[in-house]
């Protein structure tokens, strides 16, 4: 039987380049830093190759303290920056199902305190041949998703059509990302996801560690 972390994290975005790997890049060391054991996983990453050296996996296995190959299994990095799935198909590579990156899905002996699975691309891209975002958090049986936001204009219509595309998973809290809490714009846009669409919804890496109840033990 294959181990879980005590508790399971999704990070996810509501779009490309959002900062999902920033974002959860510095989670990862804001737990550690209080003491957590976590690990990552990115079950499947696509990248230019002129960006080797600091794909997401990399980045994330340098804040977990994990080997790159072990939070993204070798077979499973496309060296061409689109959806993972497109990307194997256009270098001639073999396809995959969401069933095949979840059997390739291993964590640390023994569990971990939190682990965090974080996607590609927005939550409707494609993560496997029969799959998007949603399905694989879904699938992975994660305790909350973390949405990555960015907090300006048309960030309120992203937001809703990927809380509703996460509907199925236990708990959604929305991270705006690059924050600013002099912008008149930031605050209303979070008042509104809050107070109108009654969203749990954060702006720090304090109030996303509160509001997981990130277990101590």
């Amino acid at each position: 039987m294959k181990m879980r972390p005590t508790y399971l994290i999704g990070v996810c975005g509501t779009d490309t380049e959002v900062g999902k790997t920033f974002f959860s890049v510095a989670l990862l060391t804001q737990l550690r830093r209080i003491g957590l054991d976590v690990a990552a996983r990115k079950l499947a990453q696509s990248f230019d190759p002129v960006d080797a050296g600091s794909t997401d996996a990399e980045l994330l296995a340098e804040a977990s303290g994990e080997r790159p190959t072990t939070v993204c299994p070798p077979e499973r990095w496309y060296e061409l920056p689109m959806a993972p799935p497109m990307a194997a198909e256009a270098l001639g590579r073999s396809l995959f199902t969401i069933a095949d990156l979840l059997a390739d899905l291993y964590w640390p002996e023994p569990p971990v305190n939190i682990g965090l699975i974080e996607t590609a691309g927005g939550v409707g891209s494609p993560q496997a041949s029969d799959g998007d975002a949603a399905d694989l958090l879904v699938a992975a049986g994660v305790d909350a998703a973390i949405l990555v936001a960015h907090p300006g204009l048309g960030t309120i219509s992203h937001v809703r059509l990927a809380v509703a595309a996460l509907s199925k998973l236990p708990r959604t809290i929305v991270f705006l990302n690059r924050y600013d809490y002099q912008s008149p714009l930031h605050q209303r846009n979070r008042e509104w996801l809050e107070q109108h669409e009654g969203l749990l919804v954060a702006s720090s890496l304090t109030e996303v560690t509160n509001s997981l109840e990130v277990p101590k033990s």
